[in-house]
């Protein structure tokens, strides 16, 4: 075992060789290195694979052993100042090292298939395998400075995928957005660190929660500076972790490549935020304001993804405000001490949501590489539906995905929220009932998701305010491959639904014609069948065909994932009623509740488990029913318009159930305006202060300097023209200036004296 940890150490450096390689094979032997790629993608999954081997071994050891190593070395000594290096091997740097690895190695395998067609197909892995390091290089990190250090390759390393596709504008400002919004929380980590250093005189985090603790209980030091060094060192957190207020970065991070999305957005980066909480937490448990803010924090964040999430037309970004939200219940419990629950909720969210990331990305893949949408297109669930049929094991395992995150039993996430949920009752009232409706509103959107995207058929969105006074429009299905139709809608039928539109595009009728193409319902059955539609208000026409499934290295990776997302909470399901350590994951997390000087929680009594997660469950299908009632096919099918419209009823009543709808929307759909507020008073104040500055810096500071310029050569040609060429002349008017130059100092001094 002392082995093993000894040499635990060179798990950050194992896959730094691929983008090393790849680096210089690209500088020396470009051809040959991008003829023989596939090497490198087997090298990285090699490489990472055996990083998981060595990570299982030390979880193993762990959870047998409860045994914390720590290694470090002195790398700067000067006078009373060492700066040591290190490596930390305790229950949290193992629980992360399986999730880094063990998500990376599927994104690495499902990546493969997924940029096989692209160009920058080794550059993508060096970005990857770069990450990794970074990324396992913080995670065993021994102190705070260490951690600074790796914390920012992460962003670099995030900065240059995120923009991986740098040519389109949108990723590239996508990558600058969140490498500027990082960089605000990082400043205030740095400063943070620079505080507690200042008050412990280590950065060692044994000796730095040791000293901290003595002198807060001695009470020698200053409450509302730790305070402050305490919330600067979260304010890195709440960047990386994108919770609120520095969360706009998210969203707009999805424009870099789905695989980019499921490994750094699900299980890795925004997840080292929750890392360095709960690495801190022994520093912050002491300090209750800091722990209340923190909490607070976290709750304001889980209701606002949620409710973000409600409008969103692009599947990668409703998953990422799932991701928003669901981090919030982690720093919720975080806040609350619940130590053990935020990291059970860190491990099955991790693998959820990487499934329904990579199951988002089949799904993009298949609409663009058959149908050849533009990015823009082939991510709108709008543009979608009717996918049921082509791409089952997708449907299946994002189904499963999507249950999972809904809180349905016995899928993974329904034992960890439920955990959440039922402690936020013990710490407030109030923030439970937020989180419980959040699970509801997560039920919903969640559902939402998965209809839009492979169940429904028609695009209720068209039944809205702008047919209405028409005598009759024409409706088709909005999916190329889903049934189709058209039927004469009344003027007066409208359908409301919960996300109501109010200024509709015509984005969607551009594939259509105003005739009906009936096709049969078994040609899904073909192997790629196509059609040529013409396009509706031009002659032109284009050929189209129905998406079909992904190829078997993209379908490894999930249904790999469906077996985690079954079975990776039963490490937290307390089998027995022994008490203390009667399950997996409180046995492994034993030092580190130790260190907090908390008591393992004896296993509740299964009557009053089953009482409790009743009611989680009950809010959880109350969610999932309103979004089958809204975008199940069944109800939004123009047979059933009659059914649906009289859910509404007319008039006043009416009326102000379409403001309620459309105020709903407009916050949802325009990110809480959030972005415009940001931009508008935020980007717009540096802006003006910039063009002030520059005004102040061209016409004052360098005015007074050419102006200086001026006047001295003025000054010279008016002199030249003085001088007679007599030394004697010369001598008198020096002699003057001097007399002049003392009269007045003297002058001067009797009048001050």
């Amino acid at each position: 075992m002392k082995h093993t940890y000894q040499y635990a150490w060179i798990i950050p450096f194992v896959p730094l060789p691929v983008p090393v390689l790849i680096g210089m094979g690209l500088l020396l032997f470009p051809t040959a290195t991008k003829n023989l790629r596939r090497i490198w993608t087997f090298q990285s999954i090699l490489l990472l694979s055996i990083v998981m081997i060595l990570s299982i071994d030390l979880s193993i050891q762990q959870i047998n052993s409860s045994y914390i190593y720590q290694y470090v070395w002195s790398w700067i000594i000067n006078n009373d100042f060492s700066l040591e290096f290190g490596y930390l091997i305790d229950p949290l740097t193992s629980i992360m090292l399986i999730l880094i690895t063990t998500v990376g190695i599927m994104v690495l395998i499902y990546s493969d298939n997924y940029m096989s067609h692209d160009q920058g197909y080794l550059r993508f892995f060096a970005y990857m395998s770069f990450f990794s390091t970074s990324m396992l290089g913080l995670v065993t990190s021994s102190n705070l400075i260490q951690i600074y250090i790796f914390w920012e390759l992460v962003g670099i390393c995030s900065y240059l995928l995120i923009g991986f596709w740098f040519t389109r504008p949108v990723a590239a400002n996508a990558c600058q957005k969140a490498f500027v919004t990082n960089r605000v929380g990082d400043f205030g980590l740095l400063l943070g660190i620079l505080g507690f250093y200042w008050i412990t005189g280590s950065l060692e985090f044994r000796d730095l929660f040791e000293i901290f603790n003595n002198l807060i209980y001695n009470n020698e030091v200053n409450v509302l500076f730790v305070i402050l060094c305490a919330i600067l060192v979260f304010a890195g957190a709440v960047a990386k972790s994108a919770q609120f207020p520095l969360h706009v970065w998210l969203p707009d991070a999805m424009e870099g490549p789905t695989p980019i999305s499921a490994l750094i957005h699900a299980a890795t980066m925004v997840a080292a935020g929750i890392f360095l909480v709960a690495r801190l937490l022994p520093l912050f448990i002491v300090i209750p304001y800091t722990m209340n803010f923190i909490s607070f924090v976290g709750i304001i964040t889980l209701f606002l993804g949620a409710t973000l999430a409600l409008a969103q037309k692009d599947i990668k970004r409703g998953l990422a405000y799932s991701t928003m939200s669901q981090l919030g219940y982690m720093m919720l419990a975080l806040g609350m001490g619940s130590y053990r629950t935020a990291l059970f909720h860190l491990i099955t969210h991790a693998y959820s949501k990487a499934l329904l990331f990579l199951g988002s990305g089949s799904v993009i893949h298949s609409i663009e590489t058959v149908v050849g949408y533009s990015p823009d297109k082939s991510q709108n669930m709008v543009l979608m539906g009717g996918l049921i049929k082509h791409v089952p094991i997708t449907k299946t395992t994002f189904l499963l995905g999507t249950l999972s995150l809904c809180g349905i039993p016995p899928l993974a996430c329904f034992w960890s929220k439920d955990e959440i949920l039922n402690d936020s009752w013990l710490y407030s009232p109030i923030f439970a009932l937020i989180a419980w409706s959040t699970a509801g509103l997560t039920a919903f959107y969640m559902f939402r998701i998965y209809l839009l995207t492979f169940e429904r058929h028609l695009n209720v969105h068209f039944l809205i305010q702008n047919y209405i006074g028409k005598k009759s429009v024409l409706l088709y299905s909005i999916s190329l491959w889903g049934k189709r139709g058209s039927k004469i809608i009344n003027k007066n039928v409208r359908l409301l639904t919960l996300l109501q539109m109010k200024n509709t595009t015509n984005e969607s009728t551009s594939f259509f014609s105003k005739k009906t193409y009936q096709i049969d319902e078994n040609i899904g059955r073909i192997t790629r069948p196509f059609i040529t539609i013409p396009h509706f208000g031009n002659n032109t026409k284009k050929t189209y065909s129905y998406p079909y499934e992904s190829d078997n290295t993209m379908l490894f990776p999930l249904l790999v994932l469906v077996l985690f997302t079954f079975f990776v909470g039963s490490i937290g399901i307390p089998f027995n009623q022994e008490g203390m350590g009667s399950d997996i994951l409180t046995k492994w997390l034993t030092p580190s509740i130790n260190l907090l000087h908390q008591t393992s929680k004896n296993s509740p009594d299964w009557y009053e488990f089953v009482k409790d997660a009743s009611f989680s469950v009950s809010i959880a299908y109350f969610g999932i029913f309103i979004a089958l009632f809204l975008y199940k096919p069944v109800y939004s099918s123009l047979q059933n318009l009659d059914l649906i419209n009289s859910f509404v009823k007319r008039g006043s009543k009416r009326i102000f159930w379409d403001k309620i709808i459309n105020v709903i929307y407009d916050w949802s759909y325009n990110r809480g305006y959030i972005d415009v507020f940001y931009a508008t008073f935020l980007t717009g104040c540096i802006k003006g202060l910039a063009e002030l500055t520059h005004f102040f810096d061209r016409r004052v500071i360098d005015g007074i300097t050419n102006g200086v310029g001026v006047m001295s050569f003025f000054v010279g040609e008016g002199i030249k023209y003085v001088g007679g060429g007599r030394i004697s002349s010369y001598l008198l008017l020096y002699l003057s200036y001097v007399s002049i130059f003392l009269l007045i100092y003297y002058l001067i001094s009797i009048t001050l004296t």
